[in-house]
């Protein structure tokens, strides 16, 4: 792999760096942000952040570009999202290096991370020929109905740092082919890795020719996401995060009638049964739980295990544990990279210290660590605690590795039940080789979450299904499927080709 300098120099990136764009123009007026890695504390540079001044001028150039944009065929839109997956490709080390390295996940994970950017916008590129409405018989005589859709606008884009480049690319990908253009605004924590990608879909709106304001760019703090959200320029705002800062959005743009489109928080939970297979338990509950150091929004939180077999299930877990590495993420051989920040291990060391007060028992202690290798002050090994499943923490999303382990006796309702116990819904899974287990489990009686699976974890979504969830995680739907519609605006169009003007419901109105 190549050094930190070498990598900033071969994805564009300057040592001080103006931190807003409209894809060629560069903008940065306000306060310096520290770019730095948690994997080695390194201070990558300095980012300008946006000031109302630049903020302003990006939104009129984005709403002027919108304009020109929305009047290419969607097949062309989609032609210039090929591109761009193309340029992915061959930027696809970098740049999953990059994203390893300022946000602390593993180098596979990364890597990861810009596939599913690759993938979305194969997906896109497709949608783009089947952006399909729908016909239907008139009630009247010698007319026409169908609905069709058309592009939204300006669409707002706030996402957080631990899928740094995928989720910017779930939704740009799709508007653009819609005929939307977008305006991110990226986590404060990983403000290189939204610079290098909008550095590479610069060359790609260059190659084509198309306007400034398609891809902008406005790095800075939560004003940043207060400017968009107020904004009514703004139809959508696609936000995700937590499920406070959800709220948040949820509320300002209701309040002057804009959409949302909100992916918050999880608090995930796989359900084993008797009739699990008890090696593809560990590994799918072990990736989930420690992978990305916990800090995926579906990462696995609870471990609800029937009575017969939880003392195996157990010990499998301590020994699976026992083997993890941690370290480097940039370093193969390592299972586990650091926490974003050291905020974050002070979260974890309180949450090890909320299960303690809830007489949580532990299985596997873990917490921060020092020493050489983890001077950055953001490493911790992963834990697991016995819990009750009502105990007040176990209700809460920790984003870090801390997995609970709940016991269940009965039957596979009860363990159903303890599952959808919580506030969030967004992923869920069952083990069992059981089919009326597993079809239970998916029905209207199961899994109240958004994603439901069966023999895999809760981690590791594919592009082709729409990813969101229920209840606090918020009801949005990106990526896959039909999510495509909540980039556009739904019309009804009735066409009378007669001489005659009947009105509907059979209505009388002559003169």
């Amino acid at each position: 792999m190549v050094s930190t300098k070498t990598l900033l120099e071969q994805l564009g990136i300057e040592k001080e760096q103006l931190g807003c764009s409209t894809g060629s123009q560069w903008y940065g007026s306000g306060a310096k942000l520290n770019a730095s890695s948690p994997v080695d504390g390194e201070q990558l540079g300095t980012v300008t952040t946006a000031s109302v001044e630049d903020y302003e001028r990006i939104l009129d150039v984005a709403s002027t570009a919108f304009e020109s944009f929305r009047t290419l065929p969607a097949p062309q839109r989609g032609d210039m999202v090929r591109a761009f997956g193309n340029k992915l490709r061959e930027k696809k080390t970098l740049l999953g290096q990059l994203v390893s390295y300022e946000m602390g996940k593993s180098y596979q994970e990364g890597l990861g991370e810009v596939q599913e950017m690759i993938d979305i916008c194969d997906f896109a590129v497709g949608l783009s020929r089947q952006l399909h409405g729908f016909t239907m018989h008139s009630e009247r005589p010698g007319h026409r109905m169908y609905e069709q859709y058309h592009p939204l606008g300006v669409v707002g884009i706030i996402s957080a740092f631990n899928f740094p480049v995928a989720v910017w690319s779930w939704n740009v990908a799709l508007a653009w082919v819609c005929g939307d253009v977008c305006v991110w605004k990226p986590s404060e924590k990983t403000p290189l890795c939204s610079i290098a990608c909008q550095k590479i879909i610069a060359e790609v709106l260059a190659e084509y020719n198309m306007p400034e304001g398609i891809s902008c760019l406005i790095n800075g703090g939560a004003d940043v996401g207060r400017w968009l959200t107020e904004d009514r320029r703004v139809p959508l705002v696609s936000a995700t995060g937590s499920t406070r800062m959800g709220k948040n959005v949820a509320a300002t743009v209701g309040q002057r009638l804009g959409r949302s489109l909100l992916e918050l928080g999880g608090n995930n939970a796989i359900i084993v049964t008797p009739e699990a297979d008890i090696k593809m338990t560990v590994i799918g509950a072990v990736f989930g739980a420690v992978g990305t150091c916990g800090q995926r929004c579906t990462s696995t939180r609870r471990l609800i295990v029937h009575d017969q077999i939880f003392d195996t299930v157990k010990e499998a877990l301590q020994k699976a544990y026992s083997q993890l590495k941690i370290g480097n993420p940039l370093d193969e051989s390592n299972h586990v990279g650091p926490l974003i920040d050291q905020d974050a291990v002070s979260m974890y060391n309180a949450a090890l210290e909320a299960v303690e007060a809830a007489g949580g028992q532990w299985v596997v202690k873990g917490g921060a660590l020092q020493g050489s290798g983890y001077e950055s002050g953001c490493y911790v090994s992963p834990s697991i605690a016995e819990i009750e499943h009502d105990a007040a923490i176990v209700q809460e999303e920790t984003f870090a590795p801390l997995l609970y382990l709940i016991r269940y006796n009965g039957d596979v309702k009860d363990a159903i039940a303890i599952q959808n116990d919580v506030r969030q819904g967004l992923s869920s899974a069952i083990m069992t080789q059981n089919l009326r287990e597993a079809e239970l489990f998916l029905s209207h009686q199961g899994s109240d979450c958004g994603i439901a699976n069966v023999n895999i974890g809760t981690s590791g979504a594919e592009i082709g299904g729409a990813f969101g969830g229920e209840k606090e995680t918020g009801g949005g739907r990106e990526s896959g499927s039909d999510a495509w519609k909540i980039y556009m605006r739904r019309q009804t169009n009735t066409i009378n080709y007669t001489t005659e003007l009947p009105l509907a419901q059979g209505i009388k109105f002559d003169l």
